[in-house]
């Protein structure tokens, strides 16, 4: 009986047993399905904190400020400004250095030659030089001799044309009024007189009562008076005279002059008045020469 009793308590205690064991399963087992359970709470309350369902939300990137942009920007330019001032730095010490390089490479007799060729032209090149000067100089004088000879012909002929009586003239020089006396005219060789002593004294231009005066001029008498070039003159005469005032006056009233004698043989009144301005309008026209040519 005792026996036997032991064996239920042991029966009793294997189902004891096996209980605490199961039990002890139980403990052990029950964190790991309590982080199952705190892990999928979590995603489930991620899941609800998101605003557009199963999908996360993707934020927008935000822009940074323009001021950066620029200051790349400049950064960038100032960089290949750089880099260009290089590259051409760099090519210009070629550009320099290559002649160096090519003369350093040539052999004595081609430098030899290369000079001696160089000196052919330069010698060439002064030649053509003086060429030219020397037909430069040769227009020059061709043209200044061209001008000369056109401004002499030009006075020659404003000269020729005064003096032959072909042109006006104007100047300084005297007007002589003379007045004579009725009964006592005046004869030819007298009022020729006066025309020599003033051409005497210098006068270039002169006109006797609207004749002008050339060296061809004659002067004669006739029954009503004078005559001069084949037109009349009558009293009282107007002789206009070009030249130094002072001189032709002189010249008219010098003592013992034509003067003293126009007014003591023929009792003329003589005045004699200076001016600065003595027109000759007077035109003589050209005699046409029958038998004289120019000699050629």
């Amino acid at each position: 009986m005792a026996h036997g009793t032991h064996e239920v308590h042991d029966e009793s205690h294997d189902d004891s047993s096996r209980d605490e064991l199961s039990h002890g399963d139980n403990l052990k087992v029950e964190p790991d399905d309590l982080r199952i359970q705190l892990a999928h709470g979590k995603q489930t309350s991620d899941n609800d904190q998101t605003q557009t369902g199963s999908f996360p939300v993707v934020r927008r990137k935000q822009k940074k400020p323009h001021i950066e942009s620029g200051v790349r920007a400049r950064l960038a330019t100032s960089f290949l400004i750089a880099l260009l001032c290089a590259l051409l730095g760099f090519g210009y010490a070629i550009q320099l250095n290559n002649p160096a390089s090519s003369y350093e490479t040539l052999s004595e007799e081609e430098l030899t030659r290369l000079i001696t060729e160089t000196s052919t032209q330069v010698q060439n090149l002064e030649q053509r030089k003086s060429d030219l000067t020397n037909q430069l100089n040769s227009l020059k004088a061709a043209a200044n001799k061209q001008q000369e000879a056109e401004r002499i012909a030009k006075e020659n002929e404003q000269t020729s044309g005064i003096l032959s009586g072909r042109l006006p003239a104007q100047g300084k020089g005297v007007i002589i009024s003379i007045t004579e006396d009725p009964k006592n005219r005046i004869d030819a060789s007298t009022m020729f007189q006066l025309l020599e002593e003033l051409r005497n004294a210098g006068v270039e231009v002169m006109a006797l009562n609207g004749v002008r005066v050339v060296t061809s001029t004659y002067i004669s008498d006739t029954k009503d008076g004078l005559e001069s070039d084949g037109q009349e003159l009558q009293a009282p005469y107007t002789l206009k005279a070009i030249g130094n005032p002072q001189n032709l006056q002189n010249a008219v009233d010098i003592a013992g002059g034509v003067g003293s004698r126009l007014k003591v043989k023929f009792g003329a009144a003589v005045r004699v008045t200076p001016s600065d301005q003595v027109r000759i309008t007077e035109i003589h026209e050209s005699r046409q020469y029958k038998y004289a040519k120019t000699v050629e």
